[in-house]
């Protein structure tokens, strides 16, 4: 029988959809274990790997070349059920991270090392009797990773890494200081795109929320002032450049309300590297340097572009 046969064997005993019993998902089971045709299962090993290294071991190993843009579909057929049903977790960070990494858990590695041997139904018995109490480990580790954020009053909390981490500080620190009283309208996350979008509001204020794809990371509106600012949570890439200030634009025409575009950043160096391609007429906050400012405006401090 294949490594790869033998793999659907043991994911059809541990019942899992006929779907995640497929070529692929055997694949990645293989890859996760490190066995190939020519290792037994007790050699398995559960080191941290990326979804490019599997893609990798199946055409090195296994003569199976998936396409680089695959990788999203290898994520969602094996990678997600596999995390749910706590054969493999992740090593926290952010997804869209290089460092991202999966490695089969310490229990199902030991199930799998255990394949073809005496103890084999025996450790698959004990397995499958504690698979809820697994799983609710192993969501608790995942839960425990998450930033806590109070928005508009009510309890979120953002998937981890820098991105999210500079978007905490825009909600908690950034909004106190420089927009007191503002309300949240929008704000997303590095794994649920729309973490908090208030869109019949959105929409009272003249927003065009088909282009959504295109909103600001955090979106704030003052009442009392009639202010929106519109704030990119820049660890790597956009800034609010001219180019980015036309989208914003465009999406607003209908939005009557004053304007104010913000770049927030974590710490100078990332400022630094983008300032050249700031537009005018935006503003800068440093979440390392969180009572100041840096106006790009020249006559005027806070106040909406015109």
């Amino acid at each position: 029988m294949s490594k790869i046969d033998e793999a659907r064997k043991i994911l059809s005993a541990l019942e899992v959809p006929a779907k995640q019993q497929n070529d692929m998902c055997c694949l990645v089971l293989l890859a996760m274990s490190g066995v190939t045709e020519n290792h037994n299962w007790s050699n398995a090993q559960n080191e941290w790997i990326r979804i490019h290294d599997v893609i990798g071991f199946a055409s090195s190993n296994f003569g199976v070349t998936y396409a680089e843009n695959s990788r999203e579909t290898i994520r969602k057929q094996a990678m997600h059920h596999f995390r749910n049903a706590a054969f493999i977790e992740d090593n926290g960070r952010a997804t869209n991270s290089p460092n991202y990494r999966y490695r089969l858990t310490d229990e199902m590695l030991a199930l799998i090392q255990s394949y073809g041997l005496y103890d084999w139904e025996k450790r698959l018995a004990d397995f499958k009797k504690n698979h809820e109490t697994l799983v609710k480990i192993y969501a608790s580790k995942k839960e425990m990773r998450k930033m806590p954020v109070k928005i508009n009053g009510e309890d979120f909390t953002f998937s981890p890494g820098k991105h999210n981490q500079l978007q905490k500080a825009i909600i908690e620190e950034f909004a106190p200081r420089f927009a007191p009283n503002s309300e949240c309208l929008y704000v997303g996350d590095t794994t649920e795109k729309d973490l908090v979008k208030h869109e019949e509001k959105l929409r009272t204020l003249g927003f065009d929320i088909t282009l959504h794809d295109k909103m600001p990371d955090v979106v704030l509106y003052v009442a009392d002032k009639d202010w929106l600012y519109f704030v990119e949570s820049v660890t790597s890439v956009g800034p609010m450049e001219p180019k980015r200030i036309k989208e914003i634009e465009e999406m607003t025409k209908n939005v009557t309300a004053g304007k104010i575009y913000v770049t927030a950043f974590l710490d100078f160096k990332t400022f630094k590297k983008f300032s050249e391609d700031l537009a005018w007429e935006t503003e800068v906050w440093i979440a390392d340097m969180p009572d100041h400012m840096i106006h790009l405006n020249g006559d005027k401090f806070l106040g909406p572009r015109h």
